[in-house]
Formats: C-alpha cells, structure tokens, sequence
C-alpha cells in the first residue's frame, strides 16, 4: 500500500502532524515510532505519566534512546543524553517546562532569509496549539490541544518561596507571564502538566485521531533509510521508507516522507540516507544522494551547570516529591545584547554525594540551583559511527568555546551565590558544595570548573537547519522542503538555525503545526 504521506517519528513534532494532515479524509498517513505506542492512556506507564517522575531518563531504560555525547575535552566521561523513545518521544519523559521563545527568536530566523517564521506569523500557531489556564488575552491560546498552567503561590515549595524573595530583593521584576513577548524577571514557569500529568502531544494531540479509518499508527518500528527512485544526484525523488520491526526488514511507500526524529536523528537519517556531508558519507561507503554540507552541523543546545549548596542542619524539607521546576529567573547578562540570554532556577528536589562517605545510603538532600545559558556562540557536529542504523550517532557538543559563553556562564553562577546568601534562604542554605569557595575565587578556576561540569538541557537543536539555498550549510528552505531532493522534508526542531531562548518542545509544536499546512496543500 501507498500512503500519501509518511511521518517518521512519534514526538513532539510528528504526532502535531499526524492529527492535523489526517484531519483530511482524503489523504492516508502512516506515523512510524521505534519506541512503543499506547493507544490508551491507562496502558501508560507511570514513569511517562507522572510528571513529577524522572525514572524514564534513567540511562539504559526502556523508554530512552540513551545517547552519549562529548561536551568538553575535559570531562572524563562522556555525557548522557536522555531522549524519548515512545510514542510522544522526549516530552513523554520531560520536564514539562512550557515556554516559547522571545519574539526576537524568531525575528532573527526571518533575517536570515525565512520570512514566513516571522513572529507575527508564527503567534498564531502558538495560539492555535495551547489552552492557556491563567491568561486570556490576544497572545494566548484558549481552546487548543495542549493544557499550559502554572504552580500558584499557594502551592508553592519553601524553596521557590525563598528563591522569589531573594530574587526581588536584588531588583528583578516580577514576571507572572513567562509567555507574553516582553517577558523578563522572575515568576511561575508554564508548564504542560495540569494536575501532574506530563501531556505529551500524544496525549494531547494523537488520542483524538486514533479513531480515524486513514490515519496508520505504528510503533515499535525502526525507520532505517530513505530510498529514492533510481540513484542519479541530479533530482533524486524520496519514494520509500525501509523500516525494521521484529527483526524484519520491509519498505512502505509514500507520496510524500516528513521526518520529525529529533534534533539527533533526523541528521543521523538523513545521512544514512545519503544526505548529508558527500566525503563523511564516502568515508562510510554510503552512496551520495544530495551532498548537503549542513547536515549534522550547527549542533545547537543549551549549556546549563548546577550551583549546589548544602541544607541546613535544622532545615526539615517540606516535600522533596513533587515538581521539580516552579518558578524561573529570566535576565540579560551583563554587556550582553541579546535580551534574557540566561535561566536560573532553584529545584525542588536534588540530592548528592554526602560528606560523611560514600557507599550505600550516602546521598543526602541539597540544594540545587540550575544556571542555562540561552544563546550560546558555541556550536557541536554530529556525524555518524557507522552504517549501522542502530549504531547510535557521534555527538560532540563543544560547548564553552567562545569566551563569551564562559563569561556568562561565571556570571550566573556568582549570581547564585548572592541569591543563596539573601536573607530569604537563611536557615536553608548552609554554604556551597560546588562549586567550591576556592573554585568561585578566580576567572581561571571557575572556567576550569564551568568546563568540567557543564552539561546539556536536552535542547538539541539546529543540525537540519533552514535557510535559502544560497546558505552553504542550509539543509531545509523555509517550506521544510529538502534542498535538491523532491517529496522529502524534516519538520522539527532540527530546522531551527538556532535554539530559541526557551525550552524547545512548545516551538516544536509550533513548527509542526505552521509545516502542516504547507504539506496539507502542498507548498
């Protein structure tokens, strides 16, 4: 059978997608997942459920594709990488955050020749996509699929209540709508998980379509290649999709394939496919379909570090069950001149080796603050290991290159010192952890320390960037169409040519609904 349109991967992105193009009776759609899918939401299991859990990141787990990446030459052991694998993909085992970018964010996309993702244009499809519980106004959305509220005050934990006083005693603003387009200070963050479920967009969005005669849902299915018509380089036409599934090797056919694989495997398809940088593919011995140089590239993310601080001895922890994220700090970092270019959150739940031993029993409850640098100048590479679908891929972030991402970085961290010694956290917080007094003295030790504990926000973004065809390392024009390759496009956070200053799964949403009626007619 021939579908007329292909979606390879369940997440955020594809499952937007399969609802909206299956809206039209007329057209089939095939969605493949490798992970598992559950049609019903009491077949869920609770680590994907629950939101306040953060069981399906474990390394190894059922549910995560459990990547490993390099972040700086001088850490000993390379990072781990959680990713969804399951119908929903990474926001079946996320953090829920629900933020989407500044305005400017997507002003600047459109300066680099992508003009129809404008701000004023993508708005819409913000709206289009959320029911905002809180606020109702024309930047808000009141009847879409994705549930958005935030932790009231009263239900807040000691620590986000100490955390809103420090940070209004040293002179932020205070921000009740993280989400309006002249946000900045401190307030409750948004989040995708009313009454502590994580909504997942195959809750949110694909529960509803389930139903229809000419939507196809399958999971468990490993898409191994794309397949064109014959093998001349000059208009190659994406025609089949070779899959696994059990251990058997088939192809399904499609008028059209879109992949939405994630910031990491869409670029690693691509390239298996034969799209991507012609000598790495020549090297592997992968016959060359589009020598498309950006593939892989402009590896974007965001690079967080945690401030940790022991608890005071008489300090009784109220709950260390619940969410995790309540509240967020949004500023400008000093001499910079892009707006809100750093995140700084205090967690409700962390915990670390004890200073008494090790062995069995020696984690204790601390206090963790988390620092995320938003518009990093530093930029990774992913490439493959092998041809080997299930070989997972080379991930070398190179975060903290440019000085000025380290200058920041020391900034934050500095800040949160001052934050844990207001006056709010006293009785709390009982000194630093880590970074120590010593490593906090000096620029050279603190860069020393920022290089070896730097760590990912699981924001992969940029590697299938978009951008005119003039654009040497531009993998997508702004339709999300393949560059010299017909009835092939990737719809996801890929495409982004840099990661906006947000968590990333609300605009991930947001592309696949504005791609979908691109596809749905035919642009």
């Amino acid at each position: 059978m021939q579908y007329d349109v292909i979606i390879i991967g369940g997440g955020s992105a594809g499952c937007v997608l399969a609802t909206r193009l299956s809206e039209d009776p007329g057209r089939s759609v095939l969605l493949l997942e490798a992970g598992p899918d559950y049609s019903e939401f009491e077949q869920w299991p609770a680590e994907l459920r629950e939101g306040t859990s953060q069981d399906a990141s474990t390394p190894g787990g059922p549910f995560n594709w459990s990547y490993q990446a390099i972040g700086t030459d001088r850490q000993p052991e390379p990072m781990h990488i959680a990713r969804g694998r399951v119908m929903g993909g990474s926001v079946a085992v996320n953090g829920q955050v629900f933020l989407r970018g500044l305005p400017e964010d997507y002003d600047s996309w459109a300066e680099q020749g992508n003009d129809q993702w404008a701000y004023q244009h993508v708005l819409p499809f913000f709206r289009k996509l959320e029911i905002d519980a809180d606020m109702h106004d024309d930047f808000h959305g009141s009847d879409g699929p994705i549930p958005v509220v935030r932790a009231p005050r009263d239900a807040w934990h000691p620590f986000q209540h100490s955390f809103a006083r420090a940070c209004a005693d040293l002179g932020y603003p205070e921000d009740p709508d993280m989400n309006h387009p002249s946000s900045e200070g401190f307030g409750p963050a948004p989040m995708n998980n009313p009454a502590g479920i994580r909504m997942s967009s195959a809750l949110a969005y694909l529960s509803s379509a389930r139903h229809r005669l000419n939507l196809t849902i399958r999971g468990n299915v490993v898409a191994r290649r794309i397949l064109f018509d014959d093998g001349s380089t000059s208009s190659p036409r994406a025609v089949d999709v070779e899959a696994e599934s059990g251990g058997e090797v088939f192809t399904v056919e499609g008028g059209e394939i879109v992949v939405c694989a994630s910031g990491i495997a869409s670029p690693q398809l691509l390239m298996l496919s034969g799209i991507g940088p012609a000598d790495h593919l020549s090297d592997l011995g992968i016959p060359v379909v589009r020598d498309l140089q950006g593939v892989g590239q402009n590896l974007r993310d965001h690079p967080l570090v945690y401030v940790d601080s022991a608890l005071h001895h008489d300090y009784l922890p109220v709950d260390f069950s619940g969410s995790r994220i309540q509240t967020l700090l949004r500023y400008t970092t000093g001499g910079s001149t892009t707006r809100n270019d750093m995140h700084v959150y205090v967690n409700n739940v962390a915990s670390g080796p004890s200073p008494l031993g090790s062995g069995p029993g020696a984690e204790q409850p601390m206090l963790r603050m988390t620092c995320i640098l938003q518009n990093a100048d530093s930029a990774g590479e992913l490439r493959l290991a092998s041809v080997d679908p299930h070989d997972k891929p080379l991930i070398d972030y190179r975060y903290l290159r440019s000085e000025w991402d380290r200058e920041r970085l020391r900034e934050s961290v500095r800040l949160c010192r001052r934050i844990l010694d207001q006056p709010s956290f006293a009785g709390i917080s009982a000194g630093p952890l880590s970074p120590t007094a010593a490593e906090l003295e000096s620029d050279d030790a603190l860069d020393d320390w920022l290089l070896r504990n730097v760590f990912t926000t699981f924001h992969t973004s940029g590697s299938c960037r978009m951008g005119p065809a003039g654009d040497s390392l531009a993998v997508v024009d702004q339709y999300c169409r393949v560059h010299g390759v017909s009835n092939l496009r990737v719809v996801d956070i890929s495409i982004c040519p840099n990661v906006v200053r947000a968590n990333t799964n609300a605009t991930a949403i947001m592309i696949a609904e504005r791609a979908a009626g691109w596809i749905g007619n035919g642009n």
